[in-house]
């Protein structure tokens, strides 16, 4: 982070200064975490629907703050009044800190800045991007998936001084949340993967969706360039809402960035042949599983391309590359043979969609003719208002038509898929329903085999990601 003073933080974010703070102290930090605190570091106590950050002031200040965020005066441990900038909004006072922060960076130096958004493959864009450009200079990513109005700034933070490239991930819920992150950092390059159903009971709709991933290619310059997916007929209408010089990436002929003669190998992996226009052709192996990150490649490809990066180089800093995250298809191979996929960092129709197809690949004959068993262990889709029940029972007769072999289905939330995989045809022990994560571990631990292949996939409050990591470490205490 660059440097800032107590009183600089308080003039940025319009704040009051609380009697002990000292205001020619330097921050060298920013959390919201009391159990992250570095010395110098600004704890941000930011209010919370679970709980109140102010209530860990006394924490972070023990651990080494050297100044609070905060939205009202408070006490350290030993009674006295914590050095703090008091703002009416802590949120909106990180904006304005975060915007200054870009606003520095950017005149010291050639920072660039790279936002991402889409219903689905942002995080992993994102981490694919950020290892190309790490080759050319420092470069600053979120973690995890810090992209919202909290995580974006925080990300913000991490830059200095030398950094070339921020590539800031932007998530939302609601309209106008996009324009509010793009209105910190000002991005240089847009990227808009696809417009889909995730979070649509809180949009209100696929047209609300597709009109707040546009605030992104809005908020471009005209020197600037909007990356978006001719595939996805909502995202390539975006061209039209921009200034900015815009650059197709997919598998349609216009598109100036595009994969040609696309095939998996055995595990999933997507081979084919990046093709850009005026550049040449270039051979590419993904180091990601499924046909469905084909897209997420291409879109770091293009950004790149966009950011000034040769094809060839991009192509060479991308082949072999696979997840940077957790929990995004992430596979396992247990000595007994079993092979876990973890995808239950999140999940909508579409990515459940993508994964069941991908795993329905991998239970194909492969090269030698062995065919493996698949099991799709399935958790609820959060967040999908009123088309809740019928897109889990759309995905309890997709589970059948794809031909997966066993299907177990956790939680009353998705129950409906377990009822539509019964209705479909799933006879037998094909599929089966259980309330709780425990109960699913002991079902598969009685009954997965050596070569079975098994799907993880839920939305991260399913608790399913936790799961997929206790079966995939359960082959190793056998024997």
């Amino acid at each position: 982070m660059i440097t800032l003073t107590t009183a600089e933080i308080a003039a940025i974010t319009h704040g009051r200064l609380s009697s002990s703070a000292d205001p020619d102290s330097t921050i060298h930090s920013v959390t919201t975490d009391s159990r992250e605190v570095r010395r110098g570091a600004l704890f941000v106590a930011k209010p919370g629907e679970v709980t109140d950050g102010h209530v860990f002031i006394p924490q972070a200040l023990e651990a080494g703050a050297a100044l609070v965020l905060a939205q009202r005066d408070t006490e350290a441990a030993d009674g006295s009044v914590a050095p703090a900038v008091i703002v009416e909004d802590v949120v909106l006072a990180l904006k304005d800190l975060a915007t200054e922060v870009v606003a520095r960076v950017r005149a010291h130096g050639g920072l660039k800045v790279v936002g991402v958004t889409g219903s689905a493959g942002k995080t992993t864009t994102k981490d694919l991007l950020a290892s190309v450009l790490a080759t050319r200079g420092e470069t600053v990513k979120p973690f995890n998936s810090y992209n919202g109005e909290v995580g974006l700034p925080l990300t913000v933070f991490e830059t200095t001084e030398s950094t070339e490239y921020l590539v800031a991930e932007m998530g939302a819920t609601h309209v106008g949340n996009i324009a509010y992150l793009a209105d910190i950092v000002k991005p240089d390059v847009g990227v808009v993967l696809m417009v889909g159903t995730a979070h649509v009971g809180e949009f209100g709709g696929v047209d609300n969706i597709a009109a707040t991933k546009g605030e992104l290619v809005e908020s471009l310059p005209e020197d600037g360039v909007a990356v978006l997916n001719v595939d996805d007929a909502r995202v390539w209408a975006m061209r039209e809402r921009t200034s900015a010089t815009v650059l197709g990436f997919g598998e349609a002929e216009h598109a100036q960035v595009r994969a040609v003669d696309v095939t998996l190998d055995d595990a999933g992996h997507p081979e084919f042949t990046l093709r850009v226009d005026g550049q040449g052709d270039f051979p590419l192996r993904s180091g990601l599983i499924g046909r469905h990150h084909l897209h997420n490649v291409l879109a770091a490809a293009a950004a790149c391309i966009a950011l000034g990066v040769p094809a060839a180089e991009v192509a060479a800093a991308l082949d072999g590359q696979g997840p940077g995250s957790r929990f995004r298809m992430e596979r396992t191979e247990r000595p007994d043979g079993v092979s876990i996929i973890n995808d239950a960092y999140n999940a909508n129709p579409e990515s459940m969609l993508a994964a069941l197809q991908t795993l329905a690949v991998l239970g194909r004959p492969d090269r030698e003719g062995r065919v493996r068993r698949t099991w799709a262990v399935i958790g609820e889709m959060r967040e999908l208002g009123e088309d809740r029940v019928s897109e889990h029972d759309r995905l309890g007769r997709l589970v059948v038509r794809m031909n997966i072999s066993k299907t177990l289905v956790i939680g009353s939330g998705a129950k409906p898929t377990y009822n539509a995989a019964v209705m479909e045809g799933s006879w037998g022990d094909e599929a089966a329903f259980v309330e709780t994560t425990d109960e699913a571990y002991d079902y598969l631990d009685s009954r997965l085999e050596p070569g079975d292949i098994v799907l993880f996939k839920s939305s991260n409050a399913s608790g399913l990601a936790a799961l997929g990591q206790r079966v995939a470490g359960a082959g190793s205490q056998e024997g």
